[in-house]
């Protein structure tokens, strides 16, 4: 039995396929997904959402949004999804940098909240090559 995964952003679907298992970034935390699972509802954060295939782990870069969990059909509407294929190392590094720095320096509110926007989507993507190089 596997999970019938469908990701959804505004303009596009990124994600459908089946799997044996998916963990979702979500509000409150990492959420482990099986066959039979209870049905749900649940607000996604920014992060990746690992799903496992044959085995392997893919890692899918989630801009937050919501998840429905129901007869083993899982519907993510996010607000954007990044592909993990052609993520660079250093550039994700130099990345995490300018947006920690970008935080430290920022001043007004807007600043503050665009800066940390900026770096929970460095962060996520240096957790997705960690995932892909694993």
């Amino acid at each position: 039995m596997t999970l019938n995964i469908r990701v959804i952003a505004p303009d596009k679907t990124v994600w459908d396929a089946n799997a044996e298992e998916v963990i979702l970034p979500s509000s409150t935390g990492q959420l482990g997904i099986l066959t039979g699972h209870i049905p749900l509802l649940t607000a996604l954060d920014i992060g990746v959402m690992r799903v496992r295939i044959d085995k392997e782990w893919q890692p899918i870069i989630l801009l937050g949004g919501f998840a429905e969990i129901e007869n083993n059909n899982i519907t993510i509407l996010v607000n954007g999804a990044e592909e993990t294929s052609n993520l660079d190392l250093d550039k994700i590094q130099k990345n995490l940098d300018e947006a920690t720095i970008a935080l430290t320096e920022a001043q007004t509110n807007k600043d503050k909240i665009d800066a940390t926007q900026n770096l929970r989507k460095a962060r996520a993507r240096l957790q997705a090559i960690n995932v892909l190089n694993n």
